[in-house]
């Protein structure tokens, strides 16, 4: 999904939480990865692998001038021969300690072996984000979290986290509602950041 396309959605959803909770969740991944300048760590469950958000991660990092928004994907499974940013495993987390920022995207139970590392990480002086399908334990865990819980949102959990890397790498804040060219301005500015191609790795 496209910066035009989150525009759009953003449209869509305006009147719900969702626009809101998504930049205030996204104020706290800024937060919590500046005054380190960088160190994150973006890990999903056993069965799902949070790869697309770290492309748009990547990505927002590169338009927005934010390399802190960069993040490490931390995978379950690491198969022989795959390139080095795809292949760093769980035993990552057990080096993350004061001054990174360890953000959990699970759409369903993250599982005990991924809490406890998480837990041990965050005992180590880490920062936990965590967005999830409403999980009890991540969210005990988690500094901040924005649960987008199964079968009972507007959205899913996907659509969710367009929204935060959106949200994550915008420098000015939002619009004011309610000005008569808001939608026309606010896509011709966005469509400005699409000239160039995105250097994505992923």
């Amino acid at each position: 999904m496209d910066a035009v396309r989150v525009a759009l959605l953003r449209e869509v959803l305006a009147g719900t939480q969702w626009p809101g909770d998504a930049r205030r969740f996204a104020g706290s991944l800024r937060r919590s990865v500046a005054p380190a300048g960088g160190r994150l760590l973006l890990v999903g469950t056993e069965g799902y692998e949070p790869w697309h958000m770290a492309a748009h991660l990547v990505d927002e990092a590169a338009w927005s001038g934010l390399p802190e928004l960069a993040p490490t994907l931390v995978r379950h499974r690491v198969r022989p021969g795959e390139p080095p940013h795809l292949s760093v495993g769980l035993g990552r987390l057990a080096g993350a300690g004061r001054g990174h920022t360890v953000l959990v995207v699970a759409p369903g139970e993250p599982g005990e072996g991924l809490l406890e590392r998480v837990h041990d990480a965050r005992r180590a002086g880490a920062t936990v984000l965590s967005l999830d399908g409403g999980d009890r334990d991540l969210g005990a865990l988690a500094h901040d979290a924005l649960s987008v819980p199964d079968g009972g949102a507007e959205l899913d959990l996907d659509t969710v986290q367009h929204l935060v890397s959106a949200a994550a790498g915008e420098n000015g804040l939002p619009a004011q509602r309610g000005s008569g060219g808001r939608l026309r301005d606010r896509l011709a500015g966005l469509a400005d950041r699409l000239t160039a191609p995105p250097p994505s790795r992923w």
